[in-house]
């Protein structure tokens, strides 16, 4: 049985309707967590898991914001804000993979990488460590790209989450003095509609990964639920890998 120690506590989690957020929205309100998420596109899928948490007896809100835009996001942590009272949890999912090959990388897709999967991190910490005080969580989720791009195609992505790196090291010293630490978690291929462990591209993956598969969703929601608890105070301006050993 999971333990109840995000008791009291109000998260907000960028992009959190389906696969890995979908899976950390799930964990912190079985921690008994408030949750609030965003999404884009499938009201349906954001109306069905805000209703399952309140079903379960927890308390959530689906908020549809765009990470691209910035008075979204800004307007998300307000939304957070005004119906839960305040935000000791920010976890920053959102993210966007545009491949192509180099000479035909389109530069707007070039463009909206850096806004959700970089410069969205940016303004959603902004805004919610205003709200937070001492014990404050801030989990950024990179990738195990930022270490490792053995395929073609995939540049812009490596670099934005390798930006991550350096952001989260500067956010940490930022917000250390007002006791809220920011970590960066950094998944390797997981099982999602997104990347499905049963594909031609899941199956060059896979040989490359020590342990032989790819994780699951629950994996990478927990080592986060870690990070937001009470015992990871001591961790901060990390970027913890999580991957099978695809970077080993």
């Amino acid at each position: 049985m999971t333990e109840h120690n995000l008791t009291g506590k109000v998260a907000l989690i960028q992009g959190g309707s389906r696969g890995i957020g979908a899976a950390i929205v799930k964990r912190l309100a079985a921690q008994g967590a408030t949750v609030a998420f965003t999404y884009v596109s499938s009201d349906a899928k954001a109306r069905e898991l805000q209703d399952s948490v309140i079903a379960e007896g927890g308390k959530a809100l689906a908020i549809k914001a765009d990470s691209a835009d910035a008075e979204a996001i800004l307007h998300a942590v307000s939304s957070t804000v005004e119906t839960f009272g305040r935000i000791d949890i920010l976890v920053n999912n959102a993210g966007v993979l545009a491949m192509a090959p180099l000479d035909e990388f389109k530069l707007e897709d070039f463009d909206r990488t850096l806004a959700v999967n970089v410069r969205s991190v940016f303004i959603a910490t902004q805004a919610a460590a205003r709200h937070m005080g001492e014990g404050g969580r801030v989990i950024n989720i990179g990738s195990t790209n930022a270490e490792r791009m053995p395929f073609a195609g995939g540049a812009p992505y490596a670099m934005s989450k390798s930006a991550l790196v350096g952001l989260t090291k500067g956010l940490a010293r930022d917000l250390g003095p007002k006791g809220i630490t920011v970590n960066n978690v950094q998944p390797g291929p997981v099982d999602t509609d997104m990347n499905p462990a049963t594909s031609d591209f899941a199956d060059s993956l896979i040989g490359l990964m020590a342990s032989g598969r790819y994780g699951r969703v629950e994996e990478i929601a927990s080592f986060v639920a870690y990070l937001a608890g009470p015992e990871a105070g001591y961790i901060t301006g990390a970027s913890l890998t999580i991957d099978g050993g695809f970077s080993a």
